[in-house]
């Protein structure tokens, strides 16, 4: 297991930061596609890649590709994979995954045939015929596109936007891995002053703090591949020691929240205590018409949609009341993301670029203001 090809998927739109977080990590022979990026690293890699990747969804190990257009060529494809590598004897190996475009279009049957390809692989090599999975969970995942099956191990286990700080949130959060994203793409430092007029449960100053910090987003929560004794417990171990003393405590940083709804104030400071950046944060109640700039500070909101919070027109409201008190420059930068294809029209200001991602299910576009 020390050579590996790791793969991690990403919002759409967030593949260039990925990017750089893998190159920061040591990642080599990088790949970056549509949703994805692969590299090659070892075991450190892995450990590093789950500790430190703040808009990547989870780590996965890529062991095969390969073109399928029957369950044969199936079958024959994972067999052929070393599986003995990875999984013990009584180790569990669950199986899930998709199909989109491709002969083999019925992901039960497609379950089934890699399960058992995988079953007579490990049967040949430990000369048992019952495995009682009763050990580490070892994640199959596979995807089948246009006929070409790629297969994995999930190293993650909870996906990575799982940081252990949001045991709460409120109705309509924003991902934190797609808030670690536009964050990154903001460029906010060890020095630099944020600010959400709508925190909600304060993902986007979280994990600012955690940017700014430099604090491994993974430190405070496991990960799957911790139990599996094919990595030794030193490897994550030294991975996390070097995690804790790369922490900037001297940072200049520091976020002030806002939100009208008492309960959203509440959470958002419950949440930056467990994310041990509460004494960095300062939250009060606050409707967004009382807002004012602060100095040399950058902004970030994920205002209500219509979809889910309000109605459209409610919505919309929202935006021109924004409109009236936010006043991006070049000093006092503004990251909104929405899905309203004309929230410019009613915030009152062409973004200076654009960019389209995705909140969950989601379209959306983040409106940047930077000049």
């Amino acid at each position: 297991m020390e050579n590996l090809r790791l793969c991690v998927p990403c919002h759409f739109g967030l593949e260039s930061v990925v990017t750089y977080e893998v190159k920061k990590i040591g990642g080599e022979n990088l790949v970056t596609t549509d949703g994805k990026v692969s590299f090659d690293g070892d075991l450190t890699t892995l450990a590093k890649a789950n500790l430190w990747i703040s808009a990547g969804e989870r780590v996965l190990i890529e062991l095969a590709s390969f073109e399928a257009r029957s369950f044969e060529q199936l079958f024959e494809g994972v067999r052929a994979i070393r599986w003995e590598d990875f999984i013990a004897k009584t180790d569990a190996f669950p199986v899930k995954g998709s199909s989109l475009n491709s002969q083999l279009h019925s992901i039960p049957d497609c379950q089934r045939i890699i399960k058992k390809a995988c079953v007579k692989r490990l049967e040949s090599v430990y000369g048992i015929s019952y495995f009682e999975e009763t050990g580490a969970k070892h994640q199959i995942q596979f995807t089948i596109l246009k006929d070409k099956v790629s297969i994995y191990l999930d190293t993650s286990g909870q996906g990575l936007h799982k940081r252990g700080y949001r045991r709460n949130s409120n109705d309509a959060p924003i991902k934190e891995t797609l808030a670690a994203g536009i964050i990154d793409l903001a460029r906010v430092r060890a020095d630099t002053v944020v600010c959400d007029p709508m925190c909600g449960s304060g993902t986007f100053l979280i994990e600012s703090a955690y940017k700014a910090m430099n604090i491994a987003c993974g430190l405070r929560r496991s990960f799957a591949a911790q139990e599996w004794a094919q990595i030794p417990q030193t490897v994550w171990q030294n991975a996390r020691a070097e995690a804790m003393d790369l922490i900037k405590r001297d940072a200049g940083f520091h976020g002030y929240g806002f939100d009208i709804d008492e309960l959203a104030v509440d959470l958002t400071s419950a949440n930056a205590k467990k994310a041990g950046v509460g004494g960095r944060l300062d939250i009060t109640q606050q409707d967004i018409s009382r807002y004012r700039p602060l100095e040399s500070c950058t902004l970030f909101c994920n205002p209500p949609y219509g979809e889910r919070l309000l109605d459209i027109k409610s919505a919309e409201e929202l935006y021109k009341k924004m409109g009236q008190v936010i006043s991006p420059s070049k000093e006092n930068p503004c990251y909104i993301i929405s899905p309203h294809e004309e929230f410019e029209k009613f915030f009152g200001k062409k973004a200076d670029k654009k960019r389209k991602l995705y909140n969950g299910m989601i379209k959306c576009d983040l409106y940047m203001y930077f000049r």
